[in-house]
């Protein structure tokens, strides 16, 4: 063992260099398929999202084309059923989820002070599982095998007696592709923030936005399965003949929602969660100040994190569910609106007195407060029983679910952007394009929305193609289908800074905004192994209490990947372990994993043959190589 290299000693150069030649991914293109470094994979799972992200607006504007004058001919009936499932399939499972999982598996390593993710081979495997669902998805859309039973899939509509063909065999399939990504990077990053992080960084010393991304990976952890319970269930119901959704059966058509739900309630935290960690991030560098609160701000995000699982019900308000049960959810769904409101309180008085610099991540931070609170008062409204039965299934709760999910996700989203992309890039976005983008999206948003609370107090139903000139809807849809026009302009123009930032962009340095956080104590980008030595954490704001004098643990051997496991609550160090090589097994996994998936789409038979080159593919990933010291 004392003839084992380590970094004792060596110089920053000589460090690089050892640390390179174990740390540094293969050159060309097998090196792009074998990769398992955290950052690369996260770069790849934030431009796919942005991708999807992309295709769901075309998708929101051929909507807007359509309902912008009563009966509209663009679309018929069964394109627009396609094209409503499509737009929200895609940004809730393929956009909205997987972009909040995939800033984590970027920043959280580097955030705790580690060199990878744990199970680094897992996070690739999750990666290219997503990458496939995704194209599954969108490739049926363009055979014209879309599912069209909406993003939820009621049935008995989404069930075999109404729903002849494959389409919603392929929305139901799509699910288990990206809730298999999903539980991987939430199993990932629990791992890596309990196990994994830097000596010191004890519980209270963790970032916000860390805190943020555990709450949100245990709520993956108990939410998501229920919901691949509910599509396995409905798979099975349609190709091998089982009942449990048909009433006539045995079955129940409520079953459905109530498992669908169980999951889909607590999805909008798992989206928002993360956004909150963002903009504590955002406000506390701006601001120039610790964010004010730290513990209320911790207790919040669990209070959230665990009064998500007593909301579900309020979308079943109509079913005719017992009213002892519709109170209690009542409660429920308005109690979390006292978490929500401290950490607003937390984040006003964090700006009390400051002198914030109104940088564009700034900006997005101040439209996040403005919009998230009307959507969380608009949330308030519809948790009471009596009003929510008159404006259940109309375009006033389109307009609350879209200022939530984009006032409150989307806008912090675009902010953290700004804010580390010049960790991702090593250049600094645009300013001026910047403020541009911002305020075409702010003012397109709520231009766009707005309008619909209106056309909801009117009557307006959701989840219609088309509607009567006789209806006094033709103004407001038209004033808002027209608007969609700037907010597209925004996006193209937010996309264009990043584009052309990426390439042009002014050079930014390891930490161009004066930030606290451990990210910014490596180079921009980080390097293959994100810190030459593992920093050595004694205070929530290390880089503004020890500037130029953190301190390192040294002593990890250089012949191999090589981290440090430290305790779960005051992470003093316990072990060393290593950290997987490279492999192409990860790729191959999920090119037989999603072969069997798809192939199950038409035959149960393909779960019995498809399942023997899966396991092959994961003897083959397990399978030891070497020593066990160093496959350990």
């Amino acid at each position: 063992m004392s003839a084992q290299p380590r970094d004792t000693g060596l110089d920053g150069a000589a460090l690089d260099a050892a640390l390179a030649s174990v740390w540094s991914a293969r050159p060309g293109l097998l090196g792009w398929f074998t990769t398992v470094d955290h950052k690369a994979i996260g770069r790849r799972y934030i431009a796919t999202a942005f991708l999807f992200l992309a295709l769901g607006g075309v998708l929101a504007l051929l909507m807007r084309w359509q309902l912008a004058q009563p009966e509209g001919r663009l679309l018929g009936p069964d394109r627009f059923n396609q094209i409503f499932t499509m737009h929200g399939a895609t940004m809730m499972f393929l956009f909205a989820v997987p972009v909040m999982e995939a800033v984590g598996v970027y920043l959280v390593p580097l955030m705790v002070g580690t060199r990878n993710i744990a199970f680094p081979r897992l996070n690739a495997f999750s990666y290219w599982v997503y990458l496939f669902g995704g194209a599954l998805l969108w490739i049926a859309f363009l055979l014209d095998m879309g599912p069209d039973v909406g993003w939820f899939a009621y049935v008995p509509l989404s069930g075999p007696q109404y729903a002849p063909g494959k389409r919603a065999d392929i929305w139901a399939q799509m699910i288990t592709f990206t809730e298999i990504a999903a539980l991987a990077v939430a199993v990932e990053i629990v791992v890596t923030v309990f196990k994994q992080r830097a000596p010191g960084m004890s519980l209270d010393r963790m970032p916000l936005f860390v805190w943020a991304m555990l709450v949100t990976s245990f709520v993956v952890i108990l939410a998501m399965p229920a919901v691949v319970l509910a599509s396995t269930a409905l798979i099975l119901d349609r190709l091998v003949g089982t009942q449990f959704f048909n009433p006539a059966a045995g079955g129940d058509v409520l079953l459905w929602q109530h498992l669908f739900w169980f999951f889909g309630h607590p999805e909008v935290y798992i989206i928002f969660i993360p956004a909150v960690g963002m903009v504590s991030t955002i406000l506390s560098t701006f601001c120039r100040r610790p964010i004010f609160g730290y513990t209320a701000m911790v207790l919040a995000l669990v209070s959230i994190g665990l009064l998500a699982f007593g909301l579900w019900v309020h979308h079943m308000f109509t079913t005719g569910l017992p009213r002892l049960g519709e109170s209690f959810f009542t409660a429920s769904s308005m109690a979390i609106a006292v978490p929500s409101g401290l950490q607003i309180f937390c984040w006003l008085a964090t700006l009390w007195g400051a002198r914030p610099r109104m940088a564009v991540p700034m900006l997005y931070v101040l439209a996040f407060l403005f919009t998230f609170v009307l959507g969380g008062m608009t949330g308030v409204m519809v948790a009471s029983v009596p009003l929510d039965t008159q404006l259940h299934d109309s375009y006033f709760v389109v307009a609350h679910f879209h200022y939530v999910l984009i006032g409150g996700a989307v806008f912090p989203l675009l902010g953290a952007i700004h804010y580390w992309f010049p960790k991702l890039s090593g250049r600094m976005m645009s300013e001026r394009l910047g403020r541009w983008a911002w305020g075409l999206v702010f003012g397109g948003f709520n231009l766009v929305f707005f309008p619909m609370h209106i056309l909801g107090l009117w009557g307006m139903p959701r989840r219609v193609y088309t509607y009567q000139p006789e209806l006094p809807w033709a103004g407001l849809n038209l004033f808002s289908s027209l608007s969609a026009a700037l907010l597209a302009l925004g996006f193209l123009l937010f996309f264009w800074n990043a584009w052309r930032s990426a390439r042009k962009g002014e050079m930014a340095g390891p930490d161009p905004w004066g930030a606290p956080t451990l990210e910014w104590a490596t180079a921009s980008p980080p390097p293959p192994w994100n810190f030459s030595r593992i920093p050595v954490v004694e205070s929530v704001s290390p880089l503004w209490d020890a500037p130029g004098e953190l301190k390192v643990a040294t002593g990890l051997r250089l012949d191999r990947r090589e981290l440090v496991l430290t305790s779960v609550m005051a992470a003093e160090p316990e072990a060393r372990d290593s950290s997987p090589q490279d492999s192409i097994w990860p790729f191959l996994a999920a090119i037989v994993t999603s072969v069997m998936l798809i192939w199950s789409i038409f035959s149960p038979w393909a779960v019995v043959w498809g399942s023997i080159p899966v396991v092959a593919a994961l003897i083959l990933w397990f399978w030891p190589r070497g020593t066990p010291e160093d496959e350990s």
